[in-house]
């Protein structure tokens, strides 16, 4: 059992602990996984997932500054003792939602006939649209959105698959509990909005 899998895994787990409870800290942990996993990877000839590691580090960039930007609006306009330390949940239209979706799709078709043409990938189709979509729940992630959580739900089953199929043995246990971590993320940050959401109506009602 490879020692980087084994960090890797429990570094990503950090990871995403740290996104379901809305703390900054989860950025640079999440970066530090990127990392690591671009080198696993590397190693595994899963180079769709290898490169969606790059996207991601950018994405996670985005994402630490915008999550930034919304903890000081917060902590500006509202009161309250803890809420400096979580941000706002945000809602995901439907018509957003699916066009983030065919982009993903597409995405996935492009990557899988780039990399079933060009490189000796493993599993060239599957892992170009699990990183596809990934790269769409990573910035639902980052745009503060409840959703993302359901996204990576339905990936995270199926490299459960791919990594059993490839003997990452550790890799497959850590989506196995990212698929739990992401079911408690998604009620935790579902329940946190709509208590937002109650305490803003009650607000306009007090006004």
């Amino acid at each position: 059992m490879p020692v980087l899998e084994i960090i890797a895994v429990l570094v990503s787990i950090l990871g995403v602990w740290l996104t379901a409870q809305r703390r900054m800290l989860c950025w640079p942990a999440n970066l530090l996984g990127c990392i690591l996993y671009f080198k696993l990877f590397l190693d595994a000839r899963l180079y769709a997932d290898m490169v969606l590691q790059v996207l991601f580090g950018a994405s996670i960039l985005y994402g630490w500054v915008a999550w930034a930007r919304s903890k000081t609006q917060t902590g500006k306009t509202r009161s309250g003792v803890g809420e400096s330390k979580t941000v706002e949940v945000r809602p995901l239209p439907l018509a957003h939602a699916l066009g983030w979706l065919v982009a993903g799709a597409l995405g996935g078709l492009v990557i899988g006939w780039f990399t079933s043409h060009y490189t000796d990938a493993a599993l060239p189709w599957m892992d170009a649209m699990l990183s596809s979509f990934s790269l769409v729940a990573q910035v639902w992630t980052a745009r503060r959105q409840a959703a993302n959580w359901l996204l990576w739900i339905a990936v995270d089953v199926i490299y459960v698959g791919m990594f059993v199929y490839k003997a990452l043995w550790p890799t497959a246990g850590l989506y196995a509990a990212m698929v739990v971590l992401a079911a408690i993320g998604y009620r935790r940050w579902r329940a946190d909005h709509a208590r937002s959401t109650h305490m803003h109506h009650d607000q306009q009602g007090n006004a």
